[in-house]
């Protein structure tokens, strides 16, 4: 039988993929809304955000419950440890997700396909996508190889955020009559890569859960030769 903690974190553990499918499916959607034009399902993102905090302050509540009346420890302490930081990280994600929203509900007219290619806007949204997708799997079938394979992936990001100011440059000279489509562009680009920012973390996270280790101290270590 299980007891009452076991049955507490497998509530848990339920919850935060809930909240990691909603944020996907979020992401999914402001992408859709990009490529397409959809105000329609921008509106939707920003509406179904309420969920997503909603969601985050019922996790926040569960992992405090858990630590103050069941006192964990080994590997439950570093599944709900985890798990909080990880609910952070999701909700700033939807926050991420709404801001492509409102960006779309801003404009008058759809953002140029030239300039949406230019830009990798679709790489980005499919890498990010896939990212969240990976991180969520690796936490449920605990793979901490799968968690390490998101670091290359935010490389990938972090590689057309560096590119963009050039980029946009060279299109608003090219395309004055763009330029507001640009600096737009320019925010979407800059919170997909923070898209994969809160991902890495979320992978490190899991690392930590499954291995006891931070794994962030140790990468510190390797940048800095010690």
């Amino acid at each position: 039988m299980a007891t009452h903690l076991e049955t507490e974190l497998k509530i848990l553990r339920a919850n935060i993929i809930e909240l990691w499918e909603l944020v996907i499916l979020q992401t999914q959607k402001a992408k859709e809304a990009v490529l397409n034009f959809d105000k329609d399902l921008a509106t939707e993102v920003k509406v179904n955000e309420k969920r997503v905090n909603a969601l985050e302050l019922n996790i926040d509540k569960e992992c405090e419950d858990i630590l103050a009346l069941h006192n964990p420890v080994a590997i439950d302490l570093r599944f709900v440890l985890a798990v909080l930081k990880i609910n952070y990280n999701l909700e700033r994600i939807g926050d991420y997700a709404k801001g492509i929203a409102s960006q779309i509900i801003s404009l008058e007219e759809p953002i140029s396909p030239a300039l949406i290619t230019e830009a990798r806007l679709e790489e980005m949204f499919v890498n990010s996508v896939d990212m969240l997708a990976q991180t969520m799997e690796s936490l449920e079938i605990e793979n901490n190889k799968q968690a390490r394979t998101i670091f290359k992936k935010d490389e990938v990001l972090d590689e057309i955020n560096r590119s963009a100011d050039k980029m946009i440059m060279e299109h608003v000279n090219a395309h004055p009559a763009d330029f507001e489509q640009c600096l737009r562009v320019l925010k979407i680009i800059l919170k997909l890569e923070r898209v994969g920012d809160q991902t890495k973390n979320m992978a490190e996270e899991i690392i930590f859960y499954i291995e006891a280790k931070v794994l962030r101290h140790n990468l510190k270590k390797l940048k800095s030769g010690k």
